[in-house]
């Protein structure tokens, strides 16, 4: 009769594979060498500052983002101004007009100039583009300088009547008109100065990119050419 005995197996008598074993230590190498890594402070301060940088980074990402928008609200913002105050300094031509005529009447050239200057500026048909349409933008120019130089010399032929000059009315029309041209001035160099803004950041990296992939109808806006001093209010001495 024969009897088989069951071997036994040891923990002790395991044996671990070789490759098995260099995997084991490589994991546990790799670990300690990254906590020791973690444990020095130039590298906790290295991902501190990167952590700061990468939120720095992204709330100043959302004002880059919105500055093309922001600027073209600041623009039309500027514009609407330019135009009030254009509004403004044609209200007081027909009174300037009137109270000059019952004065000077002889001086019907000079007063049809004015008038007709006037009527242009007044009847254009502003596009709703007239910011980015050169054509429209030119013509709005000149109509306006045109009125401000029939108001010049309108001012000019004022000298041979010393009894207009000293009309109380007159007086306060040219008041009113000599503070509305200098508005006029102001609006126009706050609306110069926004979209100086607005198109340097369309045409800068990188508001260009920005606006080519989320802005795509943003274009270059239309500034004022012409010199300030054409704009400058119109001095009377008496």
């Amino acid at each position: 009769m024969k009897v088989f005995l069951k071997s036994r197996v040891t923990p002790s008598r395991l044996v671990m594979h070789p490759l098995s074993a260099c995997g084991f230590d490589a994991m546990r190498n790799f670990s300690s060498v990254g906590s020791k890594l973690n444990s020095f402070p130039i590298m906790r301060f290295a991902r501190q500052v990167f952590i700061l940088a990468f939120i720095a980074l992204g709330l100043s990402g959302c004002d880059v983002i919105n500055a093309v928008p922001r600027f073209d609200e600041e623009t039309k913002a500027a514009w609407s101004q330019v135009l009030n105050q254009y509004q403004r300094r044609a209200d007081l031509v027909p009174n300037l007009v009137e109270t000059v005529a019952g004065y000077a009447r002889q001086e019907q050239q000079t007063l049809k100039a004015v008038v007709e200057a006037r009527s242009r500026a007044t009847q254009m048909q502003l596009p709703p583009d007239i910011l980015t349409n050169p054509e429209a933008f030119r013509t709005f120019q000149e109509n306006q300088a045109a009125l401000t130089g029939a108001l010049s010399r309108l001012l000019v032929v004022v000298e041979r009547y010393p009894d207009l000059k000293s009309n109380q009315n007159f007086l306060a029309l040219q008041s009113q008109l000599e503070g509305t041209e200098n508005r006029i001035a102001v609006a126009r160099r706050d609306y110069i100065e926004t979209v100086r803004r607005y198109n340097t950041e369309l045409r800068t990296i990188p508001g260009r990119w920005i606006a080519a992939a989320l802005y795509p109808d943003a274009k270059i806006k239309q500034t004022f050419t012409i010199a300030e001093s054409a704009q400058e209010a119109p001095k009377v001495k008496f």
